[in-house]
């Protein structure tokens, strides 16, 4: 099973998730938003995140998640080597997305 066909499996595995085109990439959505993305092309993933969550993960293997280097990975958005990370940091990963992504949003009033 190829990298992309791993995170694809993990990510569908989640309760009432789909799988949809978004973007040159496919968007991967819970019941309310997408928590995560997948660079079929590169192989690479990205994960939304808290920011405080993200610093976690990162520091367990940063050559392989990293923040996204724009105002996305300063929200959370982090980069997932798919050629390097392991599964379990993965599946991690994920289901933290996940979790994340069933939150009802903050008002900012």
């Amino acid at each position: 099973m190829s990298n992309n066909e791993i995170f694809r499996q993990i990510a569908l595995s989640f309760a009432d998730t789909a799988e949809v085109p978004h973007f040159e990439k496919q968007a991967f959505r819970s019941k309310k938003k997408i928590f995560a993305t997948l660079i079929e092309a590169t192989g690479i993933g990205v994960a939304l995140l808290t920011p405080a969550e993200q610093y976690v993960f990162c520091k367990m293997d940063e050559k392989n998640i990293y923040p996204v280097p724009n105002k996305w990975g300063l929200k959370g958005a982090t980069y997932l080597n798919l050629k390097n990370i392991r599964k379990a940091v993965l599946q991690e990963i994920l289901q933290t997305a996940y979790a994340i992504s069933l939150q009802p949003a903050v008002s900012k009033k």
